[in-house]
């Protein structure tokens, strides 16, 4: 379809304003410490929306609404694992990263398990964040593609660019204000859309509710004790061990903790960030709820297609092109754009600092400069850039080998949570338990994450997992957490 101008020119000036902005960034990076930390004097609140826009994805924007129109609220539980999650982070990740006084997530590791532990991390950290960085960019130019009609290759490319350029220049300040910024777009364009659905039913806003609450929208889920359904608890648990990898042993996180000037202001940052996701997330289910009630008693404004089962997620952009007001529409389409944007600029900022600080000082040059130091902060930031676009290129109508990579994205991020919370909780545990947990523990993982995949027959049914797929990352850690306790106890002990 044609783009209004209106629309065209809002999503203009938003987008390609927060890359100029965060290109001039450029001027005030001159060391590694700059590039990666913003020299430990960034303020909290921009930290802060920076950890909340990191949460944030494109995809979130409009799967969270789908998911919700489609079903209930039962994935919103996620999000109450959040607080949780944050208040552990503050009191003990937070002083431990600041206590150590590396911008590197995995020195810690290190430190308590060799040089093993920490290229196995950040390693399983930089592939996962290469194919992530692929994942969204193409993730990014669907909705696009499908609310306006532009080429998706084109549209990947030039996100590419735009996002590698502006992380490449202006480093972690770039990133840290920007997120800020494109965090508030995201967040109002949100908050309009939910009131833009809520006062165009033909009753008033309350038939919303009524609505809704008649076809049970509400709902949080079962509260049975099944380990195989999508129940309260399965995703409770599966949200607090993502939340706590998240905060434990991700790089984006650790990062921002080195970017404040004290450790108060980590501490605040880190509770302002992922606290406001948790009512943001509420807007975005009742987003889809609205939507629910909204095409319930209007039907005959939905398209017949888009009445199917499985449609959900198209529904809210539909409705963002056909429901809003010209102009308003642009500062949508601009919301999603910030939000994989935020995504992908963070990845590229983070990988760049562990090839830095795990590999080149680590490996190549000790005592590098800082001109060399910033050099492969460039390189690398545009080359993990360049690398992105052409997964998401190659990813383009394979909808399969997607589906292949998120289960794959578990198998490393499963292992590295168990091993940071083997050395984090006990002091005792050795070299040689926390290997033991790993490779066992990871094997728990593979077969969780891919026997969906491939023991479809009959005949091999019994070989696939009888647990929910949000269930992989907490077994699998569990696994390596205990293994490795058994180990320490009664294996491999010296007389």
């Amino acid at each position: 379809m044609q783009l209004p101008t209106l629309d065209l020119i809002v999503f203009i000036l938003i987008t390609f304003g927060n890359v100029l902005f965060g290109a001039s960034f450029f001027f005030k990076n001159k060391t590694a410490g700059q590039f990666t930390s913003g020299g430990g004097n960034l303020p909290a609140w921009v930290v802060g929306m920076s950890i909340f826009a990191t949460f944030v994805s494109s995809i979130s924007f409009l799967a969270l609404p789908g998911n919700a129109y489609s079903t209930n609220w039962n994935a919103l539980v996620f999000s109450f694992s959040i607080p949780v999650a944050a208040i552990l982070a503050v009191k003990f990740f937070v002083p431990l990263y600041r206590g150590i006084g590396s911008i590197s997530a995995y020195n810690y590791l290190e430190m308590r398990f060799g040089t093993w532990a920490r290229v196995y991390a950040s390693a399983c950290y930089l592939l996962t964040q290469l194919m992530r960085t692929g994942a969204i960019l193409l993730l990014l130019a669907l909705p696009i593609n499908a609310l306006f009609g532009f080429n998706i290759k084109t549209i990947i490319i030039v996100t590419g660019i735009a996002v590698t350029l502006y992380s490449m220049l202006g480093g972690i300040q770039a990133v840290v204000w920007t997120d800020a910024i494109q965090g508030i777009v995201l967040i109002a364009g949100a908050i309009v859309s939910a009131l833009v659905i809520t006062f165009s039913m033909p009753e008033g806003p309350s038939q919303v509710f009524e609505i809704a609450a008649a076809n049970n929208k509400f709902s949080l889920g079962s509260f049975g004790s099944s380990l195989s359904e999508s129940t309260f608890w399965v995703i409770l648990i599966y949200g607090l061990f993502i939340n706590l990898q998240n905060y434990g042993i991700d790089q984006n996180f650790v990062q921002r903790y080195m970017a404040t000037s004290s450790d108060k202001q980590a501490k605040s940052s880190a509770l302002f960030g992922s606290l406001l996701y948790v009512p943001v997330s509420v807007i975005f289910f009742y987003i889809g709820t609205a939507l629910y009630s909204y095409y319930t008693a209007r039907p005959e404004l939905l398209p017949a297609e888009l009445t199917q089962p499985g449609m959900g997620d198209k529904v809210f952009p539909y409705f963002i092109v056909n429901g809003l007001p010209t102009g308003i529409t642009g500062l949508l389409i601009a919301a999603i754009f910030a939000a994989g944007m935020s995504t992908v600029s963070t990845s590229l900022n983070s990988t760049a600092t562990i090839i830095l600080t795990d590999y080149y000082q680590r490996y190549i040059n000790k005592n590098a400069s800082e001109k060399s130091s910033m050099s492969v902060l460039y390189i690398s930031s545009m080359v993990i850039g360049f690398l992105g676009v052409l997964i998401a290129l190659s990813l383009v109508g394979v909808e399969s080998v997607l589906d292949a990579w998120w289960s794959l994205a578990s198998i490393f991020s499963g292992g590295m949570l168990g091993l940071f919370l083997l050395a984090f909780l006990s002091r005792k545990v050795r070299r040689i338990d926390a290997i033991v947990g790993v490779i066992v523990g990871a094997l728990v993982i593979i077969w969780m994450s891919l026997s969906p995949l491939y023991f479809n027959s009959e005949n091999l049914l019994a070989f696939r997992s009888p647990f929910h797929s949000n269930l992989t990352i907490v077994i699998g850690t569990l696994v390596i957490f205990l293994l490795g306790f058994v180990s320490m106890k009664f294996f491999f002990r010296k007389k």
